[in-house]
């Protein structure tokens, strides 16, 4: 390994001194300024600076500095952001720590769907098209309706600007063979614009555990595909049409019993959006908007010696949303965003007895008001009428006032909410193995009858009547403060939070088998809260050094976890006594996958006279827990399932070489961390890179 880095290093040396020899040119890739202007959290275009709300922006530049191919790689290097895998490697997000079930993904403003148990694989996503990423943190249904309980997070992909045709062609190679192609060019011919993207990833997999039979990720390939076009019909109206395709297919191989099995799992993703821009007046737009989109999985997996078909799903997923809102601006320093819509959701899939839907319509309305040039006001509500669950009203208020030129204090109030999905309410799965059932709410009352005429239950061990009402919206009251500072080269903010959820939705007993197994459905009753503090700092030390921290505190329990503790009916077995005791408050570690503490650092410098890039990035992660071991029902300081704290380093370096032609090497994971529980987490990766601006 020790000859393959210092051949590397000799090449980069090389390239290094190869500049020196040349005449200055401009570096047609370096970005000299960022423009932080975003439109995620009040769906009009806004200064980063000036938001009351917390809102991180990762832009074009710092993606394509650190190196990183997959959406979930470049976010789990912010703060507040954890990256949180299944037994599967699905990266999902976690903000706040609210967990990727209650963060919505869109990519320029619409959402994404095909989750695997509410969780979105955010690898799924290339980083390759991507002009910026938006992270709005906390509640956010008073404008995004549903699954916006904890956040949202907007894809903007970027957009046809010159009239010379332009575009990217590059190639990434990587440990474990992973390979990222990407070819992308865009130009603009007078009133049309248009831009193609395809990207290829791909991986050979990897084995954490080889002493057991079967790979932790196995080989994988995925391609994505997308067209987009603006036509502008004069000053007035303009139209954007995109399409996308995402196309997957991962291997499967494991023994079960001594019997080996094999397989493969594929994924497909298609959606189109429409977009009609009309400005009206000086101060009213309006904007039309059409969205499909329809996401297919299916796992095939069969007896690697027979070809017998062991097991077989399949998932398919659609979602229809046409949308109208407006914006219209006041004289004096104010917006006001009103939209109306309807949304249609299909689901068909393995474990349901047919295909179900739902349908909904809404309406919402933002009102953005600066009062004196130093006190922003924002207020919004939204109100969702769906047909499965109880409507739903949605409000928000946020405040930004600017006390001194460089100080300011901003604190927002929210509430959101998130619908129960199709499988809480229609799930029918019967465990061939072991013999447990599970039934979504809106089918257990029936299946129970079914299997109690059959003489499956012992018995029934719910009233009737608790399976006869509705099962209700999860919900959340989210609380920010905080304070920002910022003069030449610092910039620092400080954020409180608090979340506090009711109604969360679990799986109960209802009924017990006569086989001994057991009946489940879903409940609301879970009351949790998260709360805690986050702090970023960014200094600019020379013209183009820069350095930024950041570092979370999250603290998140179970309301009813904690009166359980007070009330002493917790019990533990003392390991040094072989005592029962009753657990304390500061023995409850609280909500599992949780860490207490999250760092960040990162130190990017551009070398203007070679035309090179470095960026260091360290991310640290405190010790969290997955599951109670000890089975009293909450995760205490005496269980075995912790994940010790560990850190990453990340490196990369690039080089221009003529104005067109960059080079990147770069090093994940620089220590070798590795851990069976983070699947995700595949040790040291070696990668080189090569781009060509066409």
């Amino acid at each position: 390994m020790s000859v393959r880095v210092t051949r590397i290093c000799i090449v980069l040396f090389l390239f290094f001194q190869e500049s020196f020899g040349q005449k200055k040119q401009v570096d047609s890739l370096q970005v000299s300024e960022i423009d932080e202007v975003v439109i995620t959290a009040t769906r009009t275009p806004r200064q980063l600076s000036s938001l009351p709300l917390p809102v991180t922006l990762i832009s074009k530049q710092t993606i394509d500095q650190t190196g990183v191919v997959r959406l979930d790689e470049i976010l789990n290097e912010q703060t507040g952001i954890i990256t949180v895998s299944d037994e599967s490697g699905f990266a999902g997000i976690q903000i706040q720590g609210i967990s990727s079930d209650y963060v919505m993904i869109l990519i320029d403003g619409v959402p994404l769907v095909g989750r695997s148990a509410g969780n979105f694989d955010l690898s799924r996503i290339t980083t390759g098209n991507i002009k910026q990423i938006e992270v709005v943190k906390g509640p956010s249904s008073s404008l995004y309706g549903s699954e916006a309980l904890g956040g949202v997070i907007n894809i903007i992909t970027e957009k046809p600007t010159s009239e010379e045709f332009s575009g990217n062609l590059s190639y990434r190679l990587g440990s474990f063979t992973q390979q990222d192609v990407t070819i992308d060019f865009k130009q603009v011919i007078k009133s049309f614009r248009y831009s193609f993207f395809a990207n290829r990833f791909s991986s050979n997999g990897y084995d954490l555990t080889p002493e057991i039979e079967g790979a932790t990720i196995n080989p994988f390939e995925n391609y994505t595909l997308n067209a987009r076009m603006y036509y502008d019909f004069s000053d007035a109206l303009s139209l954007f049409g995109s399409t996308r395709f995402y196309y997957q297919n991962q291997d499967v191989g494991f023994s079960l019993d001594n019997v080996a099995y094999d397989g493969d799992t594929k994924g497909n993703e298609y959606n189109t959006h429409l977009r009609f821009d009309h400005k009206w007046n000086k101060k009213l737009n309006l904007n039309y908007e059409f969205y499909y989109t329809n996401y297919k999985a299916k796992e095939t997996i069969v007896e690697k010696l027979s070809q017998e078909v062991f097991s077989e799903s399949d998932f398919d997923q659609h979602l229809l949303r046409p949308e109208i809102r407006g914006t219209y601006s006041f004289t004096k320093a104010g917006e006001f965003v009103a939209g109306v819509g309807y949304q249609w959701e299909e689901l068909d899939r393995t474990y349901f007895k047919e295909s179900v839907d739902f349908n909904s319509q809404y309406i919402y309305a933002q009102h953005d008001h600066t009062f004196f040039d130093h006190l922003n006001i924002i207020a919004g509500i939204r109100f969702d009428n769906h047909s499965e669950y109880s409507n739903q009203l949605s409000p928000k208020l946020a405040v930004r006032c600017k006390i001194f030129d460089d100080f300011a204090f901003k604190a927002s109030v929210g509430y959101g909410f998130k619908a129960p999905d199709f499988r809480q309410l229609y799930f029918d799965f019967t465990n061939s193995t072991v013999g447990y059932t599970v039934l979504g709410y809106n089918v257990a009352l029936g299946e129970l009858n079914e299997l109690e005429e059959q003489g499956e239950i012992v018995n029934v061990v719910v009233p009737e009547s608790e399976l006869m009402g509705e099962l209700k919206a999860e919900s959340s009251i989210g609380y920010n403060i905080g304070v920002t500072y910022s003069k030449k080269k610092l910039s620092t903010e400080f954020n409180l939070f608090r979340n506090d959820f009711k109604n969360l939705i679990d799986t109960r007993i209802i009924a017990r088998k006569t086989n001994g197994q057991n009946v489940f459905s879903y409940v609301n009753f879970d009351e949790v809260y998260t709360t805690g503090l986050e702090f970023n700092l960014a200094y600019d030390i020379l013209q183009n050094l820069k350095i930024s921290s950041g570092y979370q505190l999250l603290y998140a329990f179970d309301k009813a976890r904690e009166q359980e503790i007070e009330n002493e009916e917790v019990f533990i077995r003392d390991p040094e006594t072989n005592e029962t005791v009753a657990i304390t408050k500061s023995d409850y570690f609280g909500l599992v996958n949780r860490s207490r503490h999250n760092i960040n650092f990162k130190l990017s410098y551009r070398w203007e006279a070679t035309k090179t890039n470095i960026s260091a990035r360290l991310i640290y992660r405190s010790k969290y827990g997955l599951h109670d071991t000890n089975g009293n029902g909450l995760l205490d300081i005496y269980d075995t399932s912790f994940v010790d704290g560990y850190s990453l380093t990340n490196f990369a370096v690039s080089k221009t070489i003529y104005s067109n032609l960059t080079f990147q090497f770069g090093i994940n994971n620089v220590f070798d961390h590795t851990d069976t529980n983070i699947p995700s987490l595949n040790g040291r990766q070696f990668y080189g890179k090569i781009n060509y601006q066409l």
